[in-house]
């Protein structure tokens, strides 16, 4: 597969998924980037923003193994990994295996449940690897994980651990549809006529489709700026930044940042990522990395507000 292919392979991506969800186009550029990059994803948004309705569309463009998980607060750890069983036949604890063990997981309304069930995934997102029963496992590649959550202002929810929080590549806000959306949304399924998403992808062309991803060179200015970004947000670069973050943004965003940038490129046709790709996903790269503190909360700034600050004050 050739660079040339990539784009064309992530253009038929995003066709077909259109043709089942309206609008969310950069919700939709973000997913097929993280997939090509060896990324997961985390979508936000409110009821009804058609987060999940994204999530399995996107999840059926592929010919991998799918399993769907729903999130509640008496879930537990086991549920997701599964449960080590006696045989008596055998006189041995043999794996029940879990939901975990796919290669495309929808963690529907993750924060949902408590931390101790959440943390379940830690392991399975960062080393591809699940361990149960004091023997651990390796999942099938490749591995995606799609999880979608409710604002935490919402009832009944619980905030991901930051340690969480940044094995996901992008954090996707997912808006409420134009007006014109809005009007093909509700004309489409309220109509005894619908469409479904064909098979693009098997899980060979994805591997090598990661694989050559990684491939595609970076000048170093590219390189510097994104560090410069991500460590602005750690140091006194920028004052302002300073007084309203708690925690700065890890190695971690850097590499994505990178990645992300890479895979862009690629997807427009350009064969190196330039300063302008990293700039147009910092947002959803870093805006679950950095924790802000209650300067931030008194004066009504977010996250997105931090970076649109770093964008603007640290130079190229």
């Amino acid at each position: 597969m050739e660079l040339t292919e990539v784009r064309a392979v992530a253009a038929r991506l995003k066709e077909q998924v259109h043709r089942v969800v309206i609008g969310q186009d950069e919700a939709v550029d973000l997913l097929v980037a993280a997939l090509l990059s060896e990324g997961h994803v985390l979508l936000e948004g409110v009821p009804g923003t058609a987060k999940t309705l994204l999530a399995r569309a996107f999840a059926s463009c592929l010919a991998l193994e799918f399993n769907r998980i729903q999130f509640t607060p008496d879930l537990m750890p086991g549920d997701v990994l599964g449960t080590s069983l006696y045989n008596f036949a055998t006189q041995q604890f043999s794996l029940t295996r879990g939901p975990v063990f796919t290669e495309v997981l929808l963690a529907d309304e993750v924060n949902r449940t408590p931390p101790k069930t959440q943390a379940a995934l830690l392991q399975a997102m960062q080393e591809k690897k699940v361990t149960a029963g004091g023997q651990t496992y390796g999942l099938d590649l490749p591995f995606f994980v799609l999880a979608t959550q409710n604002p935490i202002e919402q009832e009944g929810t619980y905030p991901l651990p930051e340690a969480q929080l940044d094995r996901f590549m992008f954090n996707i806000q997912v808006d409420y549809p134009s007006e014109e959306e809005e009007i093909r949304i509700v004309e489409t399924t309220t109509s005894p006529t619908s469409q479904a998403a064909e098979i693009v992808l098997h899980a060979d062309d994805i591997l090598r489709t990661q694989a050559l991803v990684r491939t595609v060179p970076v000048d170093s200015h590219v390189l510097r700026y994104a560090i410069r970004l991500v460590r602005a947000t750690r140091d006194d670069t920028i004052p302002q930044v300073k007084q309203y973050v708690s925690w700065g943004a890890g190695p971690r965003a850097g590499q994505n940042l990178i990645l992300g940038a890479k895979v862009r490129a690629v997807m427009n046709g350009r064969p190196i990522p330039s300063v302008e790709d990293i700039r147009e996903i910092a947002h959803p790269v870093m805006r679950h990395r950095v924790v802000t503190n209650f300067n931030a909360d008194a004066d009504g700034v977010s996250t997105d507000d931090i970076i649109d600050m770093l964008l603007e004050g640290v130079k190229e």
